[in-house]
């Protein structure tokens, strides 16, 4: 009989909905690019529901615990470069660890050259997934 229970309760568990992660749009100062948060006709489009820019939309509402400008949250989008690589979480909560506005943590400090604050490192204008080249594709945003 308790095999017949596990069974069940593997297959239950193959069928339950995972929450999959989002994409947003790439944080970048290309005004060109579609995906671009700095195109208002595009990703960054305050009537876009998933902008970081509509403050009324999950990402973008200073109330939303998912939002990139409430700077309580913990649990704002994150940024991938176009390898995959982790670079932080946009968000405007200097007390969060991962967050691009912390100015002593890894992403946020002006310092390290994994952050985007840094113009010698990852936030280079000169880099093609620097948000701040003006050119270039950015970093991606995923939220949850």
């Amino acid at each position: 009989m308790s095999i017949i229970r596990s069974m069940a309760l593997a297959s239950l568990i193959t069928v339950l909905p995972v929450a999959a992660d989002e994409y947003i749009g790439n944080y970048s100062a290309n005004k060109y690019n579609a995906n671009s948060t700095s195109n208002p006709h595009g990703a960054g489009s305050p009537y876009n529901a998933n902008s970081v820019n509509n403050p009324n939309g999950t990402y973008g509402n200073a109330y939303s615990l998912k939002s990139a400008t409430n700077p309580y949250t913990t649990d704002a989008p994150k940024l991938y470069d176009g390898d995959g690589n982790y670079r932080g979480k946009l968000s405007s909560n200097p007390y969060d660890a991962d967050s691009v506005s912390n100015p002593y943590g890894r992403y946020g400090s002006p310092y390290s050259s994994e952050s985007i604050n840094n113009p010698y490192g990852a936030g280079s204008p000169y880099r093609s997934d620097s948000p701040n080249n003006p050119y270039g594709e950015g970093l991606e945003i995923v939220g949850e």
